[in-house]
């Protein structure tokens, strides 16, 4: 009798004990940002900052240039923001209604800059001097792909330096694709971003801001097939937020 009276209890307790959500408990929201390759270094803070405050999410990078970034999100990757480096990619995925309405905005700016190898023997120090014969190769990204190609083909255009110079021209795929052969002294010069040069100062050189070009501005927007549109969409406010614009202003961008 007693025994059964205590197999009553038990079953009770657990009848009356509260349901609990093991999926929820074990296992946290992952959120997958795919970003240009000039945002890694700020991201990959930002990234941390923002699972700190938003505890159980994990925030998965996919770095590379915007154009490529572009055509897998056009393919289906699952993705739930895409930070892109110019405005001519956004409005692409605009353009295929990729885009969750209402969520595009542009969260900083940046600089274009011509780069040399530290301590090199190639005098250059402008523009006008990529022409001369002891420069023999020059990097810039892919201007189908690449945002910072995009704005050295507008740039050496404006200033008809684009034909001359194309006979030397050495394609990277990525912005630091671009940074790592000026790096390695593969090549006389090479156009980056000024953030990609800021945390290559120790091999590389900004002889020259190039300014004849669009501004530069990064614009951000939340993927429409996300199925975490409001997690994402606070990404998007904590990169626009005065703590994210403090990350990202350390890496050398600016306020859009």
């Amino acid at each position: 009798m007693k025994g059964r009276t205590l197999l009553c209890l038990l079953l009770l307790t657990l009848i009356a004990w509260p349901a609990v959500d093991v999926r929820t408990v074990s296992a946290g929201e992952e959120l997958i940002v795919s970003a240009a390759s000039s945002l890694n270094n700020a991201f990959a803070e930002i990234g941390k900052e923002f699972e700190r405050v938003n505890s159980g999410t994990t925030v998965v990078f996919n770095f590379a240039a915007s154009g490529a970034l572009l055509q897998q999100i056009d393919k289906g990757a699952p993705v739930d923001v895409f930070a892109a480096a110019d405005q001519k990619t956004m409005d692409q995925a605009e353009e295929k209604k990729l885009l969750a309405t209402g969520s595009r905005k542009n969260f900083v700016s940046n600089e274009l800059v011509l780069i040399v190898p530290r301590g090199a023997k190639v005098p250059v120090k402008a523009l006008k001097d990529l022409t001369t014969k002891e420069v023999a190769k020059v990097a810039l990204g892919n201007p189908d792909s690449v945002p910072a190609g995009r704005y050295t083909h507008e740039a050496l255009k404006n200033e008809a330096l684009w034909e001359v110079l194309s006979p030397r021209f050495i394609y990277g795929d990525s912005v630091r694709q671009v940074l790592d052969y000026v790096s390695r002294g593969e090549v006389d010069a090479g156009f980056v971003f000024a953030t990609d040069a800021v945390i290559a100062k120790d091999k590389v050189e900004v002889v020259s801001t190039i300014g004849s070009h669009k501004p530069i501005l990064y614009p951000i927007a939340v993927i429409e097939t996300s199925k975490k549109k409001d997690l994402a969409q606070g990404f998007v406010g904590f990169v626009a937020s005065p703590e994210g614009q403090r990350i990202l202003s350390r890496y050398g961008f600016g306020m859009p």
